[in-house]
């Protein structure tokens, strides 16, 4: 469909990476959120909503400036009031800016929630990966110990895996603290000098403002050069070390798969101390890893969005679109979507007049149904009803109206009966 005036010819279509979500994708992501909201329940997560506009500085100065999705994927605006704000590119800066607003600080740590809803990043759009994405995340705010990032991890493969995956395993690292990162940083950015000539242009450019991004290079060099780059691990301080180690010991009383990988560092530089992925071994194109959720703790991230002091936490954020769209989804159908049992049929508009009122009935005694009120052919109407095989009809015309009763036929069978609307939904509930 286009519009036309004198100057111009536009297509109207919705913006590039992104998209309509209508029929059984709308369900798909509903009845995975009803799932994943239900496992965070039982996890001990409470809902919380954070605005999808926020401050740009929630972002920027949490994220870092030179990530790229502050640098090249953030959408930003300002207002008429001259406020500058950005369309949330992830759900954990903001998450953090809620705590210290609100004062959290004084509950029982840690405090757990979980939040689901669109995030926004101008990235280049490529299969499962869009503008406008959906991601449910998990977060303990509050606390330092190793088993509530055991607990997370745990926490989003139940999710994942009662979504239908299978081959899942993590990959994990430890990028240390304050107290150790230092160190490694010195000597993993000596060790790029040594090879800067092998280093493509853009790496060495993330060598003058985050020597970490480089070992999640997607360059080929530099995977190459990455092989024998200094791992962080070997320079983790005794409380990380011992940190570190205590995750692993949990992942494995658990029985859960993980691969210690020395060149993850996750895309954002509010990361310390724990990082990972979880990866569907066959979950990609060609039958490759993919990953569907990631994330790790974040103990200094409060400082960058007001507060006065560090607070201890860690999350997870699961891809939301990458699991709608792979082949073992197993289609989670949301509660609220019941599969009608009656096709509800008027004639004659003394019938249509009371049809509603009909329709309330059977609604508030949570029967399920399906109608078409704008057609009028007793034909027409029970030729909807056979193509949705729907396996009863409730007839309403002239006569039933003036005697309070409606016709309900079994379309198998073809036979009906003849009933009071006083006495409908106890018959209703007899019908097999």
């Amino acid at each position: 469909m286009k519009k036309t005036n004198k100057n111009k010819t536009t297509e109207v279509s919705s913006p590039k990476g992104m998209r309509d979500l209508m029929n059984e994708e709308y369900y798909g992501f509903q009845g995975f959120f009803e799932k994943a909201q239900e496992v965070a329940i039982y996890y001990g997560f409470k809902p919380i909503d954070t605005p999808i506009l926020e401050k740009e500085e929630v972002f920027t100065g949490s994220i870092g400036s030179d990530t790229d999705i502050i640098d090249k994927e953030m959408y930003t605006l300002k207002t008429k009031g001259g406020d500058h704000l950005a369309l949330r590119p992830e759900h954990t800066a903001a998450l953090m800016r809620a705590y210290v607003e609100h004062g959290m600080q004084s509950m029982p740590q840690p405090v757990m929630f979980y939040q689901y809803g669109p995030v926004f990043r101008h990235d280049k759009p490529q299969r499962g990966r869009y503008r406008q994405f959906w991601q449910f995340d998990l977060d303990c705010l509050g606390n330092d110990k190793s088993i509530m990032d055991a607990l997370v991890v745990k926490a989003g493969m139940s999710i994942l895996e009662e979504a239908g995956a299978t081959n899942l395993t993590i990959d994990i690292n430890s990028i240390g603290d304050k107290e150790c990162r230092n160190v490694y940083l010195k000597e993993l950015t000596s060790y790029y000098k040594k090879n800067i000539n092998g280093l493509p242009a853009v790496d060495r450019e993330r060598l003058k403002t985050n020597p970490l991004r480089i070992l999640d290079s997607k360059e080929e060099k530099t995977k190459q050069i990455n092989e024998n780059a200094p791992d962080s691990v070997s320079f983790l301080c005794p409380a990380c070390k011992k940190h570190f180690k205590e995750v692993l010991e949990y992942l494995e009383e658990m029985d859960i798969a993980y691969n210690v990988n020395k060149n993850l560092v996750r895309g954002l530089s509010y990361y310390t101390r724990t990082v990972f992925e979880i990866i569907e071994q066959e979950g990609g194109e060609d039958g490759t890893p993919l990953a569907l959720a990631g994330g790790g703790r974040y103990d200094y991230l409060a400082r960058h969005v007001g507060s006065k002091r560090d607070v201890p936490a860690v999350g997870i954020s699961i891809g939301v679109d990458r699991i709608i769209g792979a082949s073992w989804y197993k289609k989670l159908s949301p509660r609220i979507l019941k599969k009608p049992k009656i096709y509800f049929i008027q004639l004659g508009p003394e019938a249509k007049l009371k049809s509603l009122n009909i329709i309330e009935i059977l609604r508030k005694a949570h029967i399920p149904i399906a109608q078409s009120l704008s057609k009028d052919s007793l034909g027409s109407q029970l030729a909807v009803a056979e193509k949705l095989s729907i396996p009863h009809a409730i007839i309403f015309g002239l006569k039933e109206a003036l005697e309070n009763s409606v016709i309900v036929r079994d379309m198998g069978n073809r036979s009906q009966e003849t009933v009071k609307l006083n006495k409908l939904l106890e018959y209703l509930k007899e019908l097999k």
